[in-house]
This record gives C-alpha cells, structure tokens and sequence, in this order.
C-alpha cells in the first residue's frame, strides 16, 4: 500500500515540480520564481566576453603565485568597478588569468580595460612625479562644477600622504606661473601639472589656485563613459605585470539569447521522441521511464537554480546527451524484465529479478563514462567543464532514478492484478520450442570478425590519408587566429570593402556570408588580433557599413601557443581516461576484458579522427569534448556486452568463447539498439534546431555514437575473442614447454 502512495506523491511532484519550474508560484506571502528565468546563463547565452590573459614575467614558484594573486586582486577590482552582473576571475595555468564577464554590452572596451596596467602619475612641468596611483584614495565621475561648459571629468581624492605632496606642488606651480619650463614633454609654463596614465599624457591642466585638502578634479577630452571607465582603472590600482591577451571569445547578448531559446527547445522536442519511443516499446514500464525521466528533468533544473550552477551552450548538450543516455539504465532493466518473462516467470517476480541481475551492469557501465567524465573536467577548457559538469551530474541522477523510482513504479505496477498483464509490459512467455530456437539462431559476430576488423581498418587508413594529404581542416582554437562575426544590416552585402580593410590593415583574411538573408559576415584570420588590433579593424569596418559596436555579434581570438596546449591536453586526457577504465575493467571483470574495452576504444578514437579527415570537418575544442564522451558512450555499451559474457561464463563455464561472445551479443542486441535510438534521438533534435555552436558538439558526437556501437557490437568482442586465444595458447605453450623441460630432466637422470 505504502508503495502506490509514495508512487503518488512522486507523480504530483513531478507535475508540480514542472509547473513551478517554467511558471513559478506564489501562493500568499510565499513566492518561487520560475527556474527558467532565474537559472544563471554562462556569457555564450547571456552574451558578454571572456578573455585568458598571460603575465609576462620570469618569476616561478611561489613569488609567481604571490604575483598573481596580487594581479588576480587588481583585476577583481576593476571588473566589479564595472558593475556587471556575477563577472569572474580565476588563475590557471599558472601565469594565466581567466576572466568571464556577462553581459557586457561594450565587450571590446571591458576587456581593454582590465588589461591595461593604468599606471597613473601627477607629474610637474620639470618631469618629476608628484604622486601615483598608489596615492589615490578614491576616483569617481563627476561634472566641472567652476567651468561653464560643466564638463565630465574625474574627481580625485588622495591619502593623507598624496594630499600633502600634491599641496606642495600645486603651491610649487603658483610661485612658477608665466614662467616657461624645459621637460621631457617639451616646453611649458610652470603651473602645468601633467596627468599621465602608462605614459601616456591624459591632461595638463594649469593651477590657478594652492589645492589643499587633498582633492582635485581632472577634466580633458572626456566623455561620460570614458570618464566612468578611466575613474574605475584608477580605483583598481595598478597591474604588478603586463598581460597578454592570450584568448578571447566574445558575444552578442541577441546570438546568445537566440542560441538559449532554440537549446532549450531541442531539449523539451528531445525529451518529448524519447517518452513516446519508450511508451511505444515498452509500454506500461515506459511510462513508468518517462516519470522517472521528467522527475530526473525537474532536479537538474533545481540544482542548476538552487546552487547557482552557470548553464552554458556546451552544457545544455551535455543535459539532453545524459538525457539520452539516462534512458540507458532502464533500456537495461526492461530487457532483463522481459527475458525473465519469457522464461516463464510472473510479471510480479521477473520485475524483482530484473532488477536485481541488472543492478551490476547499470554501475558498471556507468562508472566508466563517469571516468570519462572526470578526466574531461579536469583537463578541459571553460566551456567544456560545463559540458562535463552537467554530464556527470546527469550520470548520476539517472542512475538514482532508474534505481529508485523506476523500480518503484515499475514494481506498483507489477503488483496490480490489472495492469500486470504481458501485453501492458510489452512481454510474452516463450515456448521451449521458441526459446531453442532462439538459443540456435546466432548472429556470427566472431566467425565474421576479419570483416568487421576490415571495414574499421579501410575507415580509418582512407580517412587519415585523406587528413594528411589534403590536411585536416583545424579551427583556430587549435592553429591560432582570429574569427569575428558581423550583422552588416542590409542583405547580400558587399564583401569587397571587409577584404579591403583586412588587405589595408595587414591580414590575410577569409570574408565569407552567414545569417538566413545573407546580411551577416565572418572574418577569419589566421593571425590572432588582440584587443587593440581587432577594434583597429572594427572601426574601420562600422564606418564603411555606417553601423556601430552593436553589429558585433561574435568574436574568438586564439594565441599561437594555445592550440599545442589543446592538442597536448586533449592526448593527456585519452590517455588518462583509457588508463583508469582499464584499473577498473580490470578490476571488475578481468585483465583481458580491459584490453580489449581499451583496444575498440581505440578503434572509435581513429574512426572519429578518419571521419574528421575524410569529411573535412573542423577540428576544433568540441571535438575533444566528444571523444573523451564518445569513450564513455562506446565503454558503456562495451561493458554491457562484457557484463553479459562474464554472465555466461558463470553459469556456462563449458561454453567456448566464439559461442559466448555470440550469445551475449544477441542476448544484449535489443538493449544497444535502443540506447543508441534515445540518444541519437536526443542529440539529432539539437542538430536540427541548434545554433551554428551547438553543432559544433552535435556533428562528432553523432559520429562517435555510430562507430561506438558499431564496434561494441562488432569490434570489441570479437578483439576479446583473439586476445583469449592469444593468452589460452601461450599458456598452453609454456605447459608444453614445462612438459619437455620434465622429460628432458628424466633423460639426464
């Protein structure tokens, strides 16, 4: 009885949970937000930029963590100066400084300013420094109050020390007035005061009066934003070292509002064909999936929104792919449920074996793509450790889920007198005559296993000698370069002008259409133009098209030495992941299954990489997302396989290996087809109705997901075949050879 109340309780949550998730709730004085306008947006959806900049500096050890720490102060600083709404600022690498701002609406500017080192001087007209920033206590914007015009300009306060030097000079410049002084900037009167920031002279305005009290206000050619701006470089100090602008991506708030909107739809469409699949399948138990799918939904979105987790493009994929593979662990309970059903078990007591001979499975598949997962955190860039974030948080709440409520529900269900019926759970009792035949009927995985070898083996040797020969087609997170995106406002512009400017300001560039009207234009270069050569370029592109900073719609920048740290990181992760599935395939079954798990792993590896070269897709950040993903994907299907033959094995233990690898291959058939179904299901929504950065993630994934079930199916076990026979007949070698040694020992005597 306990069971179908609490089974209740889980179904009006589930709809509660949804409603309140994109409707909110108020209900007296309590109020609950909806999730969806409250969950925090990573800068590729709220729009906004982030830069990577790299101090130049020998120091190591600890005086270079001191160092940055020091630099990772100032800018905090400054970037909250600027009132954005949650910036960050973090140390990596070292000597590298990761800065995120959403929502900036003036990205350029924000990132110039936060790299400039706005070293501020007061300086005489003899050349000598009065006071530095290190003196000012506090600077805001503010307007002239003793001029008529009442220009904008920046009020200045000093400390006790700086307003007692700069009371001297001011009363220095009084005395000197009319009188003309020779300096390093040239000739002046003597009541000139420079106001020089990085040497570079920002005013130099005569003193007509002792200032005392330790204020001052600066005027020039200030407007109001770069009044603001210049006040709050000098509330964030001075940098301890000069930065180099290492990576920069930037977006418009309307492309990241417009890529939220279309990613969220691909996910409800997504979630929507894997219920209906499901239901259609496995009926009764399907819709008991589809509640434990909705329920999973409604606790990721609340831990998004209760811990402030930051959703980003690459982690809404990685949502809807754990989505698809959430479905995974009940995929594997149903096709035990059903066999049990078939061998002429109760509804009532296949459920309860069911789960009990797939819990074993459900952890082992799981573990490793979590293993995956891991290691794509660790070692991954920003955006991609939101794609792993979300991914492992998603691993395990389906298996919690699947465990849990599915069980549940499927149970309630099973111990109904009228719902317990074969046909509600899409099952049937077998005949003996039915299941001999399906005991005979085998599919000749291993007795085919050259061809299978074959196929992967021409994929790969064409697909890689199409990449060196013709040269895979890299993007510039890997070569270095520069892309800008651009809404020219008007359609079918003329690129002419956009080459011209590149040729003028001396870049080789590509200029080529986007957007449905052909009213945009990317600009990719492969030199890598930091902050002040892109704004170089850039107005001068807005005054040929008589457009403005709002027509950026997007902009990356990636230094030379970036790429080889991506290509490095990327073999540091295979490796690392290949080496603790293996500990575990090792661990949980036996050397030779760890093998040959990492052996096909391998083989999807250099199938994806073929792919990338027969087809000429961009290698770029995404696809090392996907192939640490797709070794989660194939190892799950893989140890499913392998979780059955070990199966066999225990209760056939006369069973050859080419008939074990055979029988678990069909026996675990219905169960890949299916999870490949969900998940394709899944991801071919976001391809279809995803934005140009989604199919980024979308194109490798979809591949690795078709050659990692080809090769869990065909390649992994026929690999453990061989390498059993390998082993089987070393060993029985060295019993041969012991055998000889003794007769040979019995010879002498």
């Amino acid at each position: 009885m306990w069971k179908r109340v609490v089974s209740i309780i889980l179904v009006i949550i589930v709809a509660l949970g949804l409603y309140v998730s994109f409707n909110g709730l108020k209900i007296g004085d309590l109020e609950i937000p909806n999730a969806k306008d409250n969950v925090t947006l990573g800068l590729d959806l709220a729009g906004g930029a982030y830069a990577v900049l790299e101090a130049k500096t020998d120091a190591t050890g600890d005086e270079l963590t001191k160092l940055m720490e020091q630099t990772q102060a100032v800018i905090e600083s400054r970037v909250n100066e600027m009132g954005l709404s949650e910036p960050t600022v973090t140390t990596e690498s070292g000597n590298r400084i990761r800065v995120e701002l959403p929502g900036a609406e003036d990205a350029q500017s924000a990132i110039e300013a936060i790299g400039q080192t706005a070293q501020l001087e007061f300086i005489d007209a003899w050349g000598e420094v009065i006071v530095t920033g290190a003196d000012v206590k506090d600077a805001v914007f503010g307007y002239d109050g003793n001029s008529v015009s009442n220009e904008p300009g920046i009020s200045i306060t000093f400390n006790s020390k700086g307003a007692d030097a700069f009371y001297e000079a001011t009363k220095k410049a009084m005395a000197n007035k009319g009188t003309t002084v020779t300096s390093k900037f040239g000739e002046y009167d003597g009541s000139v005061i420079f106001i020089v920031l990085d040497d570079k002279i920002l005013s130099y305005p005569s003193v007509n009066q002792e200032i005392a009290g330790g204020s001052a206000f600066v005027s020039g050619s200030f407007t109001k934003e770069s009044a603001t701006q210049m006040a709050a470089l000098i509330r964030g100090g001075s940098l301890p070292v000069t930065l180099e602008e290492v990576t920069t991506s930037i977006v418009g708030a309307s492309l990241g509002a417009d890529s939220f909107d279309k990613a969220l739809l691909a996910c409800l469409i997504g979630i929507l064909l894997i219920i209906v699949f499901m239901i259609v399948v496995y009926r009764l138990m399907g819709v008991a999936a589809s509640i434990a799918l909705l329920l999973y939904s409604v606790i990721y979105i609340w831990i998004f929104e209760v811990f402030g987790a930051v959703i980003t493009l690459p982690g809404i994929f990685g949502i809807l792919l754990s989505i698809g593979m959430a479905v995974d662990a009940n995929v594997i309970i149903f096709a035990r449920i059903k066999e049990e059903i078939a061998s002429g078990k109760s509804v009532r007591v296949a459920v309860k074996a069911g789960f009990s001979r797939a819990t074993a499975t459900i952890l082992d598949s799981n573990i490793t793509t979590l293993i995956a997962g891991i290691v794509l955190y660790q070692f991954g860039s920003g955006t991609v450790k939101g794609f792993a974030f979300t991914l492992m948080v998603g691993i395990i709440i389906s298996m919690l889920t699947a465990m849990l409520v599915t069980r549940l529900f499927v149970t309630v269900l099973a111990e109904s007198k009228t719902l317990s019926k074969l046909s509600l759970f899409g099952a049937k009792v077998k005949t003996p005559e039915e299941i001999k035949e399906f005991e005979e009927k085998e599919i000749p995985v291993v007795d085919k296993r050259k061809i299978w070898y074959t196929i992967s083996l021409v994929i790969i040797i064409v697909g890689l000698v199409c990449g060196v020969v013709r040269g895979f087609n890299y993007g510039i997170d890997f070569t270095g370069g520069t892309v800008m995106q651009l809404d020219l406002g008007k359609t079918e512009a003329d690129l002419g002008p956009l080459e011209d400017i590149m040729k003028d300001c001396g870049y080789d560039a590509t200029v080529v259409y986007a957007g449905e009207n052909n009213d945009q234009a990317i600009i990719r270069t492969s030199a890598a133009l930091d902050n002040t050569a892109r704004e170089q370029v850039l107005e001068k592109v807005y005054d040929e098209y008589n457009i403005d900073k709002d027509s950026l719609m997007s902009a990356e920048q990636f230094g030379p030495s970036v790429g080889n740290e991506i290509q490095l990181s990327a073999l540091k992760s295979v490796i690392i992941a290949c080496i603790l599935m293996l500990i575990y395939i090792a661990f949980r079954f036996q050397i030779r299954f760890g093998i040959a798990a990492i052996l096909a792993l391998c083989v999807d590896v250099l199938t994806m990489i073929a792919f990338y070269g027969l087809f000429h897709i961009e290698v770029n950040s995404p696809f090392i997302a996907a192939i640490l993903i797709i070794l989660g994907y194939s190892i799950n299907n893989t140890i499913v396989v392998f979780d059955r033959v070990r199966e066999n094995i225990r209760f056939n233990k006369r069973t050859r290996p080419r008939d074990l690898i055979n029988l678990s291959v069909k026996q675990t058939l219905s169960r890949t087809i299916c999870t490949s179904i969900t998940t394709i299901l899944a991801v071919v929504a976001l391809l279809v109705l995803g934005t140009s950065g989604l199919r980024s993630y979308v194109i490798p994934v979809l591949l690795g997901l078709i050659a990692g079930t080809y090769s869990s199916i065909f390649v992994s076990g026929s690999i453990w075949y061989d390498i059993n026979r390998l082993f089987d007949k070393r060993a029985e070698n060295k019993k041969i050879a012991a055998k000889q040694a003794r007769k040979a020992a019995k010879a002498k005597k």
